[in-house]
This record gives structure tokens, C-alpha cells and sequence, in this order.
């Protein structure tokens, strides 16, 4: 009774062992694929049909140039740059401006200025 009572302790442990676990690998469970990589968005696009998601109107953005999509060391998103001309609200020429954008799910989800550590500076840009 001991014996057939510990073999099936033995055959419910191997139900459990996961892709990781010690045991050998016909045991063990099948690691999940990762993820398929999205194919990069295009900016100029997304810019083009949303520009106030980056620039406000009163901004008067003009000269637009964008540097191609990377993707996100931390997370799934992809992350832009984009250079614009940029108009105060007295009507004074502001200069240029540099904002870094993230993209997640096709749509840009943040945007803010750029700073040192972005590397927007080294970016090639083309025109929006």
C-alpha cells in the first residue's frame, strides 16, 4: 500500500514540472513562445493624423522631421523622435523643439522633451 501510495505521489510531481524544474526534459512541461515582434509603426503616419497628440495648436509646428522608430529596452513599446519648429503663443519663434515619443499598440501613448540620455541628438531625421 506504502509503495503504490508513493509512486502516485511520484506521477502527480511530474504533472507539475515546468519548463525550468530539475527533472528530465521529457518531463517537463513546453516553455510559452515569446511573443512575435511587431512590425516598427510609421511615425510619420501617426504624426501626420494626430499632431496634437505632440504639438499643440497654439504651437504652430512646422519643418517636422522624425528619426525611425526603435524599440524599447524596457517594455514592448517603440520609442521616436521628432524635431519641429515651434511658435509662442505671442507669436515670437521659439526654435526648435525635440520630443521623445513612445508608442505602444500602434498609437503614441506619451510624448515629452527630450534629454541627454534619449539620444534624440544622434538621430537622423526625415521629414514628416
Amino acid at each position: 500500500m506504502a509503495l503504490l501510495c508513493g509512486g502516485a505521489f511520484v506521477l502527480v510531481g511530474c504533472g507539475l514540472a515546468d519548463s525550468r524544474s530539475p527533472v528530465p526534459e521529457f518531463l517537463r512541461n513546453k516553455a510559452a513562445d515569446p511573443p512575435s515582434p511587431e512590425s516598427p509603426p510609421d511615425v510619420k503616419q501617426m504624426l501626420r493624423s494626430n499632431l496634437e497628440s505632440v504639438f499643440t495648436a497654439a504651437s504652430n509646428p512646422r519643418h517636422l522631421r522624425v528619426s525611425p522608430p526603435r524599440r524599447e529596452l524596457r517594455g514592448s513599446g517603440w520609442t521616436a523622435c521628432i524635431r519641429a519648429e515651434l511658435t509662442s503663443v505671442t507669436g515670437k519663434p521659439l526654435g526648435t523643439a525635440t520630443y521623445r515619443v513612445t508608442i505602444n499598440g500602434g498609437a503614441i501613448a506619451d510624448r515629452r522633451r527630450s534629454e541627454a540620455d534619449d539620444n534624440c541628438a544622434s538621430e537622423s531625421y526625415e521629414p514628416a
